[in-house]
């Protein structure tokens, strides 16, 4: 098919969609489609409206329905209904499963990874994949993802949701390991970046042989509404490239001068670990002031790890820095063996430029100290910074107090001028 790139800065009605995916799928002769859209922890990527659109869409064809989860928990029927809608079956739903159910398809060469890495990385990185991606019956594999700054490859999606939401354990270990050497700060919000280039090295000599095409959205929110800036479809990058450029225009949030304290909400219906909800670390540290106060209140957090071995490593190290982290992995197998645990526990750290305290509300004082971070009662925390009398950016509190708010940091990159 030929790309389709749509753009509205004022937003696409849902019936604007609907015709801009029909015209992808038409007169296509389709008998078997799989559908990868991400998890319920991409809420506002519009996936979930596009995913329940191409199924009405495909009507008389055989629709699976394969959610990108990398390492996160399976979704629950629950979360399907409030993500997909009531209209897809529970049996429609496969599950991806990272550790057991995918296959080499390849590997990005030991020299072209030392050269992206500046030799900061001197191993082949195995490319694998979800066996259900390998299933010669579909004539057709959507991925359906978002492009949004991100703090492993720098901007979310495109083959991102294929070689890392729907691969392997040792390709998202070596994956995750490798932007955590070069650094969040060199990579967020950024096209380019070491991780991109063996993502674009895999597309290239691997993934371009097997009938995918990638649906791009970029999104703003307005409030509790989503709205779908951008829509790209096609197999080509060109529609990745331009999804860059409009939502580092729109997801990317400028600062004159660095916060010193920021208070970040954290949807429980989003986020229920650390490992999901660190993104008010990840996507704030490039604003933060040294000696800053990180305060991030997250009502659904009760766990650690999406995964019961990445929980116990997390508990068992805790976010101790960088340094720590990777002396450890050099004396630690178990580490070693789970880089992308390892990479998680660096990137959850600010490296004590400034501090972070959880505010969780299914997690005790001593669960959350013994990671390394600060602990505030919930109720404490909802009733000094209310979320629902604060506006997204600069506050002032009754007592005086000057605080940022951010209301969901899944929707973008906060930084100062001129650091990106």
């Amino acid at each position: 098919m030929s790309c389709v790139f749509v753009e509205n800065e004022g937003g696409l009605s849902t019936e604007q969609v609907k015709d801009i995916l029909a015209g992808s799928i038409q007169n296509r002769n389709l008998k078997k489609v799989l559908l990868i859209p991400p998890d319920i922890t991409r809420l506002n990527s519009g996936a979930g409206l596009l995913t329940s659109l191409y199924y009405d869409l495909l009507e008389g064809v055989h629709v699976d329905i394969l959610p990108a989860l990398g390492t996160h928990t399976p979704m629950t029927r629950e979360e399907q209904v409030s993500f997909f809608g009531e209209k897809i079956p529970e049996e429609r739903f496969l599950v991806h499963r990272w550790r057991d159910g995918v296959t080499k398809i390849g590997e990005v060469p030991i020299g072209f990874v030392q050269m992206v890495s500046d030799g900061l990385m001197d191993e082949p990185m195995e490319v694998e994949i979800s066996d259900y991606l390998l299933d010669k019956s579909y004539d057709l594999i959507l991925s359906i993802g978002q492009v949004v700054p991100h703090e492993v490859v720098g901007m979310a999606n495109y083959t991102k949701n294929i070689v890392v939401g729907c691969g392997g354990s040792r390709f998202i270990n070596q994956s995750h390991m490798l932007g955590a050497f070069y650094g969040m700060e060199r990579i967020m919000g950024r096209d380019y970046s070491p991780v991109r280039k063996v993502f674009d090295y895999a597309e290239e000599n691997y993934l371009s042989k097997l009938p995918i095409e990638y649906v791009l959205t970029v999104t703003v929110t307005e409030g509790k509404k989503t709205n779908i800036i951008g829509l790209y479809i096609g197999k080509d990058r060109d529609g990745f490239t331009r999804g860059v450029a409009l939502s580092r225009k729109h997801n990317l949030n400028y600062l004159t001068s660095p916060i010193k304290t920021c208070v970040v909400w954290l949807d429980e219906q989003e986020f229920h670990s650390t490992w999901l909800g660190n993104k008010a670390i990840y996507r704030t540290r490039m604003a933060m002031a040294d000696g800053g106060r990180l305060i991030i209140l997250a009502p659904g957090v009760q766990a650690f790890g999406e995964d019961g071995e990445n929980d116990r490593l997390i508990r068992k190290y805790g976010y101790i820095g960088r340094e720590n982290i990777l002396k450890l992995c050099k004396t630690e197998p178990e580490l070693k063996n789970n880089l992308s645990a390892a990479a998680h526990l660096i990137h959850g750290s600010s490296d004590g430029r400034f501090s972070v305290t959880y505010a969780a509300g299914k997690l005790r004082k001593d669960e959350v100290e013994g990671v390394a971070f600060g602990y505030m009662p919930f109720e404490e925390a909802i009733e000094k910074y209310n979320p629902g009398s604060l506006r997204p950016g600069y506050n002032t509190m009754s007592d005086g107090e000057e605080i940022y708010f951010i209301e969901n940091p899944a929707l973008g990159l906060w930084a100062l001028e001129g650091s990106l």
